[in-house]
C-alpha cells in the first residue's frame, strides 16, 4: 500500500476510535447516567401525552437514537 495521506491518516484514526471499546472512566458512568435519566423523563412525557400511534413509536424511537448518540459522543471524548 502505497503511503497514507493526511486526510487518510485522520479517517483511519476516526474509524478507530469510532469502533474501538470506550470503557467508562473519569466521570463518564455519571454522565451516562445523567442523559439516560434525561431522555427516560422526556419519553415517559411522550408516552402519557400521545396517543399510541406510529407517531408516538417514531418519537419514542428518535430520543433512544439520541441517547444512543448522546452516549457516543461521551465514550469518544479523547
Amino acid at each position: 500500500m502505497s503511503e497514507l495521506t493526511a486526510m487518510q491518516t485522520q479517517t483511519l484514526g476516526e474509524l478507530k476510535n469510532r469502533f474501538d471499546y470506550h470503557a467508562p472512566n473519569d466521570g463518564r458512568a455519571a454522565r451516562y447516567a445523567s442523559v439516560r435519566q434525561a431522555l427516560l423523563s422526556a419519553a415517559t412525557s411522550v408516552a402519557l401525552h400521545t396517543a399510541f400511534s406510529r407517531e408516538q413509536s417514531l418519537a419514542l424511537t428518535k430520543l433512544e437514537e439520541a441517547m444512543f448518540w448522546a452516549n457516543a459522543a461521551i465514550a469518544r471524548e479523547q
